[in-house]
């Protein structure tokens, strides 16, 4: 017999107690990644990587990893369980970044930065599926929204850490991870603690998965995906953008603390503004102004332009981030949700490889402009791709 979803009365602040808990364990890994993220260009610059350097350490740790989210989509559906995968991502993660502190090559961040993300990649899949399983009353928007709004939140808190302490102890790195630890340690305590299990029991016999068990329009969406994500690269070059205008290095931080600002006011908004909407109309809104931002990247160096381009990048990341989750959400069956989600952070966790080496390769080779250019075009593309999915959509449903 199936578990069930938590009652109504167990909600917290009007939401069920799972997506409640699993928001917090976000806001608090967040406050921790995002402390070491927001310094880590800088400090592997004065290390001596260049800017291919940083995009290829990234692409890689993010690509490699992510394989491993769809294995573990796929064996928490097939163990029927999310939280121990969650409990090993996130332990991953806090046993990690104290050793951030004792570095002095580049590549001994490529293997710190792997091990990082191969905890990710363990935990994603299983607590998106948590998340989605845990929903009742047609409310995933609201839930991933909501998901995303403690996520960014913790990318607030942990830029403006970073900046008090680079403020007062200049290029104070060391430190800075240290410090880190703690939050990402909270974070495990909150999964052990307080998330219940939502899946069923075990498939006995094994669970076999087969793609044709998954729709067509979501394999589609995932080629939609695929496409905007290739233009897509490593947020670390904007952060690099940002410290070639002319500001302090203390400041960088902040930049990142602007664009997640922005994401967290307008995360819950629309992601129940898809509830009643539908999800492509939002994607399609997000993708085109991905596209207006990256231009604007590409096109001015000045520090009041580039925050108010950050500022614009957490519009996108409001619209598009909760949403496609929801959309994925929406595709799929309660028995295939880790294995859906699993396939999807799985694409773009390996196209954010080809992506950062493009990008950075521009960015060395040839500069900014046409690094950034080429995400504007990809994403304007994506934008058009998303339309005719909408429309074709509404076609099929008349």
């Amino acid at each position: 017999m199936e578990k069930k979803a938590p009652e109504p009365a167990e909600k917290i602040l009007g939401l069920e107690r799972n997506v409640f808990f699993a928001g917090l364990t976000s806001f608090l890994t967040d406050t921790s990644t995002k402390m070491v993220y927001s310094v880590m260009p800088l400090f592997l610059l004065s290390i001596g990587a260049s800017k291919t350097t940083l995009a290829l350490i990234e692409g890689i740790a993010e690509s490699t990893a992510s394989l491993l989210k769809a294995f573990s989509g796929f064996w928490s559906d097939k163990l029927g369980k999310n939280k121990p995968f969650m409990l090993l991502g996130y332990g991953i993660t806090a046993l990690i970044t104290p050793i951030y502190s004792q570095v002095v090559r580049p590549w001994q961040v490529l293997v710190l930065r792997f091990i990082e993300r191969a905890g990710k990649g363990f935990r994603t899949a299983p607590r998106d599926s948590l998340i989605a399983g845990s929903v009742q009353n047609n409310e995933a928007g609201k839930s991933f929204g909501f998901h995303k709004a403690m996520d960014n939140s913790g990318a607030i808190v942990g830029p403006l850490i970073a900046f008090f302490l680079l403020t007062r102890l200049p290029e104070s790195y060391t430190t800075i991870f240290l410090i880190a630890t703690i939050p990402a340690i909270l974070g495990v305590l909150t999964i052990a603690l307080f998330i219940k299990e939502v899946k069923g029991e075990k498939k006995e016999g094994g669970f076999q998965f087969r793609f044709a068990q998954l729709p067509r329009r979501f394999y589609w969406f995932l080629a939609i995906i695929f496409v905007f994500t290739l233009g897509n690269s490593t947020d670390a070059l904007l952060l690099v953008k940002a410290s070639e205008t002319g500001i302090k290095v203390a400041y960088v931080p902040f930049a990142y603390l602007v664009f997640n600002g922005v994401s967290v006011l307008f995360a819950v908004p629309f992601g129940r503004l898809s509830d009643r909407v539908g999800r492509e109309r939002l994607l399609i809104a997000g993708y085109l102004i991905y596209s207006v931002v990256y231009f604007g990247f590409g096109r001015f160096s000045a520090v009041g332009p580039i925050f108010l381009l950050f500022a614009a990048y957490g519009l996108y990341s409001a619209l598009t981030d909760g949403n496609q989750k929801a959309l994925v959400s929406d595709f799929l069956g309660k028995e295939t949700k880790g294995t859906g989600f699993g396939l999807y952070h799985a694409l773009l966790g390996i196209t954010l490889l080809p992506a950062s080496l493009i990008a950075g390769t521009l960015y060395d080779k040839v500069g900014s402009t046409a690094a950034f250019y080429f995400g504007s075009v990809m994403a304007l593309l994506a934008s058009l791709l998303m339309t005719a999915f909408y429309f074709s959509d509404k076609k099929i449903n008349r």
